[in-house]
């Protein structure tokens, strides 16, 4: 039997998710099979691979949204999500698609719009969904991320959608962020650069294992021109490449 506990003091200050030997099965298809995870409070991990290999479950399943079959992960209680589409709801204004069930306390809209100013659109509080462009919708859905000031922040995939220029500039927003809340932070990609800008660790996943972890010793802002950012670029590709043969 699986054991999934989303709580904070049977955990170290510092762990915001552990998983250990996690496994989950649709009927006969395994998609995760004996994952060991942790993330650390302050952590930037990235999780690339093949389609097909079980990153979003593992994310769905750090986010509360699936069960595991086997296994044990422990996960903190204050924990959001950004996903690929900004999921606003258009009959809500921008500050109350921020706060959603939190939209009628008495001090409501100012919260909202401190989260909004966070994420450089406190002039689009009274705004409707409709009339965001695609990154302006991608940071109001940041900005309810961020709302509840989690100790861990998943995204999956959340910038794909973006021209380069708009997902450039969302990336930097999300590492400020970031360096101003030192939430944990996972995020699901497909872009090896996009890994190498943001992460402190890429973890590689294969047939639903973890097959391989890197670290990224690199300052930050990261030079995507450097030869040590392109070392670290060729490395992960061959480790990729040995992942899917």
């Amino acid at each position: 039997m699986s054991e999934l506990a989303y709580q904070t003091d049977r955990q170290t200050a510092s762990v915001v998710a552990s998983l250990s030997r996690v496994g989950k099965r649709y009927g006969e298809n395994t998609v995760l099979d004996q994952v060991d995870f942790t993330v650390q409070k302050g952590e930037v991990v990235a999780l690339v691979g093949p389609s097909g290999t079980g990153k979003t479950t593992l994310l769905r399943l750090l986010a509360g949204l699936e069960s595991a079959t086997s296994g044990r992960a422990e996960v903190s209680a204050n924990t959001s999500v950004v996903f690929q589409e900004p999921r606003l709801i258009g009959a809500l204004r921008v500050w109350a698609n921020v706060l959603l069930d939190d939209a009628r306390k008495p001090d409501a809209k100012e919260r909202a719009r401190a989260a909004l100013q966070d994420v450089g659109l406190e002039d689009k509080l009274s705004s409707w969904p409709v009339s965001l462009s695609g990154g302006q919708a991608q940071r109001v859905a940041v900005a309810r991320a961020l709302y509840r000031r989690p100790d861990l922040m998943l995204l999956d995939e959340p910038f794909s959608a973006l021209d380069a220029f708009t997902r450039r500039s969302i990336q930097s927003l999300v590492l400020k962020l970031w360096d101003h809340y030192r939430f944990g932070l996972v995020i699901v990609t497909h872009d090896l650069d996009e890994a190498l800008i943001l992460a402190d660790r890429i973890v590689i996943l294969s047939k639903g294992r973890i097959c391989h972890e890197t670290r990224v010793d690199l300052p930050r802002e990261r030079d995507v021109t450097s030869p040590e950012f392109n070392a670290l670029k060729r490395d992960l590709l061959r480790q990729f490449s040995l992942s899917v043969s």
